[in-house]
């Protein structure tokens, strides 16, 4: 939809005033801007022919205007396509703590989320299926059993315990670390062929069953495609908004939010997109959740290393800060680059 520079300037007013106010905005709200230098008679009449083109509404008569989720998709689609240089969420509010695990990471960072925009946050675990093997660690423990962690892309760790009926010593459970690793590091469950399995078992000398067990915890750890574990945080920030905390319509979404079921399909996006730098917007009834009709969800993919990715959503009421929301998601992602490219270089 084509607007002309003066439409579009009250249009855009409207959103601004109402994602500050949460109140319908007159014609004299807008008519005191001082890029408009229109009269309030002038504003009216254009804000008359908005509403007839769907874009904003009167609630209740007598009442200034607010925009529509049609007025809202045009202002962010302009926001997307200009591709401004959105300003940056303050470091200081955003720094996230290197951490040795993902999961520690991905909490922190979703309540840190919560924080910065006074939204309700989600993150979905990384999805590692089909990745590849980045080492193994074998450990002797008491009583014939050993130890297998299984290191894979995006720093995902899966930790197996084997009942071997035997104690290894230091330098046979060395070797096997070795031959493991020269064999197997940096491959993908389809790379891992029977000639290579073959070969780590005729070298693996009177260890086979060992060996054996180990490439069955490898195959399952690199092929399962698990269900993403999703991070929740700020469901109290909904109470912030009157449009969103009346009724029944907080207890729903924070429902939604605490059970989680539902969320994994607000997440999944279109398909097709896997780039790290895809973000989207939904509005009102494009959200696929009923429970969140009345709210704007926007979501991005984050991306670890080598194609491991999981996705970032934002959850508030229509009127939300779009661009501070992305602008935080931006370089909530941005930190996470630094983060894992930091601990890779000092593996």
């Amino acid at each position: 939809m084509e607007l002309d520079s003066r439409k579009k300037a009250i249009l855009y007013a409207i959103i601004r005033n109402y994602q500050e106010s949460g109140e319908p905005v007159g014609s004299r709200t807008i008519s005191k801007l001082s890029e408009l230098s229109v009269s309030p008679a002038t504003i009216r009449n254009e804000m008359a022919d908005l509403e007839e083109m769907g874009l904003i509404i009167q609630p209740h008569t007598s009442a200034g205007r607010i925009p529509t989720d049609k007025g809202y998709r045009l202002y962010v689609d302009e926001l997307m396509k200009e591709e401004r240089h959105l300003p940056s969420a303050p470091s200081e509010d955003m720094l996230l703590r290197r951490v040795d695990r993902v999961e520690e990471l991905l909490m922190q960072m979703a309540k840190l989320l919560a924080a910065n925009t006074r939204y309700a946050t989600m993150i979905t675990g990384p999805s590692y299926s089909g990745t590849k093997l980045k080492y193994i660690q074998l450990s002797p423990m008491d009583a014939g059993k050993l130890l297998a962690v299984i290191v894979l892309d995006g720093n995902i760790i899966k930790n197996n315990v084997f009942d071997i009926g035997e104690n290894l010593s230091d330098e046979e459970i060395l070797k096997l670390n070795l031959l493991l690793n020269n064999n197997l590091n940096g491959l993908c469950l389809e790379e891992i062929n029977l000639g290579i399995i073959s070969r780590i078992k005729e070298q693996s000398g009177a260890h086979e069953d060992i060996v054996s067990k180990v490439l069955d915890a490898v195959a399952d750890a690199i092929g399962t495609e698990e269900k993403p574990h999703v991070y929740t945080s700020g469901a109290r920030n909904i109470f912030r908004y009157p449009e969103l905390s009346g009724g029944d319509t907080a207890s729903e979404i924070i429902s939604t939010l605490e059970e989680k079921e539902d969320l994994s399909v607000v997440l999944s996006g279109p398909p097709g997109l896997t780039d790290k730098h895809d973000i989207q917007v939904y509005i009102g009834d494009e959200v696929p959740v009923e429970s969140m009709k009345d709210c704007s969800v926007v979501t991005a993919t984050y991306e670890l290393e080598n194609g491991v990715q999981g996705k970032i959503g934002i959850i508030g009421p229509k009127r939300m800060d779009y661009e501070k929301v992305v602008a935080t998601i931006k370089d909530t992602m941005n930190q996470l680059d630094t983060i894992f490219k930091k601990q890779d270089g000092e593996q």
